[in-house]
């Protein structure tokens, strides 16, 4: 069966395997280079909060911007806020190595790479685990019938409980 132009297909491992070794190499490297450095711990800290705010505004987008391909409604909003966050993520990262004065430039250097290699790798994993779910079938977690979940649970603790202890109004199906 020939694949339609709005059927999921399903990624190849070996790019899901390259997504996932980008993603550790590119933040394991980032985070060994900052337990390495010799600057102060509040500038560790800097640089770790621009790692973490970098890799959730892409994700975030990349979210954003497949479910406006997809049709699914996102407000303009959040859209640009997205965007907004990416930009701000990487200015700041930029802003903090371009002033810091104790990094040569091999280390600054080291830092951007790993911090854009980070950002992609983000992208590409959440690409990849977002179309596994939709070839699989799986509905996404926010589209989980609440209810259902609430029903099922009720359902489960009453048949664990005695009989003589069971609501005569709503008996375990």
């Amino acid at each position: 069966m020939e694949p339609t132009p709005n059927s999921p297909q399903k990624p190849t491992p070996a790019f899901i395997g390259a997504s996932w070794a980008a993603l550790l190499i590119g933040a394991t490297a980032f985070l060994i280079g900052l337990f390495n450095a010799t600057m102060e711990l509040n500038e560790k800290g800097y640089y770790f909060a621009v790692l973490m705010f970098g890799l959730f505004s892409a994700v975030s987008l990349q979210k954003t911007v497949r479910d406006r391909a997809e049709g699914i409604p996102t407000t303009s909003l959040y859209y640009g806020i997205a965007w907004v966050a990416l930009l701000l993520s990487v200015a700041l990262l930029g802003i903090g190595l371009w002033n810091a004065g104790s990094l040569s430039l091999s280390e600054k250097g080291f830092y951007g790479i790993g911090f854009a290699m980070s950002l992609f790798a983000a992208v590409a994993v959440q690409k990849n685990v977002r179309d596994l779910a939709a070839f699989r079938g799986d509905r996404a977690e926010d589209e989980v019938d609440a209810p259902s979940l609430v029903d099922r649970f009720m359902r489960a603790t009453a048949e664990q409980r005695p009989p003589e202890t069971q609501d005569p109004e709503h008996p375990a199906s």
